[in-house]
């Protein structure tokens, strides 16, 4: 029997223009260090997550113009949703789409300050008790 060739996921590359900068806020983001080889000025930043997949930050001549085609889903570990929002936006995340519900459903769509969007989702409490 012949085993099929298949892939796993090794980094998620996000293009910046400061890879090192918006790293760091990245950092912030997560409670994540920056991986310890990079620095201020480097081409790329990488952060490392606990399962081993990376967060790949690579400098690119060009600032972000359109959509994201892929993005990022948060969902918080010990706060809720509307609590993780406000931290983000006071660290620097800008508010782009807010799609929360009455019923408490629902998500909020932020832009990180290089303009990549990414959204908060209600975290595993606030499902559990609204269910």
């Amino acid at each position: 029997m012949i085993t099929p060739m298949t892939s796993i996921i090794h980094s998620i590359t996000i293009d910046a223009r400061d890879s090192y900068e918006i790293a760091s806020w990245w950092s912030k983001v997560l409670g994540l260090p920056i991986h310890p080889d990079d620095n201020p000025g480097d081409p790329e930043a990488m952060i490392e997550l606990p399962n081993g997949i990376r967060y790949l930050f690579i400098n690119v001549p060009e600032n972000k113009e359109l959509k994201n085609r892929l993005h990022l889903d948060l969902q918080p570990s010990d706060t809720t949703r509307d609590e993780e929002v406000e931290r983000l936006v006071g660290i620097g995340a800008t508010v782009f789409d807010d799609q929360r519900r009455p019923d408490g459903s629902g998500w909020v769509t932020l832009r990180d300050p290089e303009g990549n969007e990414f959204c908060v989702e209600r975290g595993a409490t606030e499902r559990t008790a609204t269910s």
